[in-house]
C-alpha cells in the first residue's frame, strides 16, 4: 500500500496561500524570491535615507540623480536597482554596499 503524506490542517492564511499558489511551483518561487529581494532593496534605501535625514530630493542630489529615480528605488515594485546606483547612494549616505551569494534553500554562504 503506498503511502501519501497528507498536510497538517491551517487556518494560517500565509500558509493557505503558499499551499495554493507557491508549493511545488519552482518558477513562482522565483517570482516571489525576487520579488522580496526588490522590497528588501527598496526598504533600506528608505529607511537609510530617513536615518540620515534626508528628503528624496536631497538624496538625489548628492547622488546626483533626480528626486523620481529616488522614489522610484523606494518602490517596492521596481525591479532596475543597479550595482552602480546602489553604490552611488552608499556612497553619499557613508555607507558601503555588501553582496552575498546564498543557497537557493537558503542555507547562507557569504561571498
Amino acid at each position: 500500500m503506498k503511502k501519501t503524506s497528507k498536510q497538517k490542517p491551517t487556518t494560517d492564511a500565509v500558509e493557505i496561500i503558499h499551499r495554493r499558489y507557491y508549493e511545488g511551483r519552482p518558477q513562482r518561487m522565483a517570482e516571489l524570491a525576487e520579488a522580496e529581494a526588490n522590497d528588501t532593496v527598496a526598504r533600506k534605501i528608505y529607511e537609510l535615507r530617513k536615518r540620515a535625514g534626508l528628503t528624496q530630493q536631497q538624496l538625489g542630489k548628492l547622488v546626483g540623480t533626480t528626486t523620481s529615480v529616488i522614489s522610484r528605488l523606494e518602490d517596492a515594485d521596481y525591479e532596475g536597482h543597479s550595482l552602480a546606483m546602489l553604490r552611488r547612494i552608499a556612497s553619499a549616505l557613508n555607507k558601503r554596499v555588501e553582496l552575498r551569494f546564498v543557497n537557493a534553500h537558503g542555507t547562507a554562504r557569504v561571498a
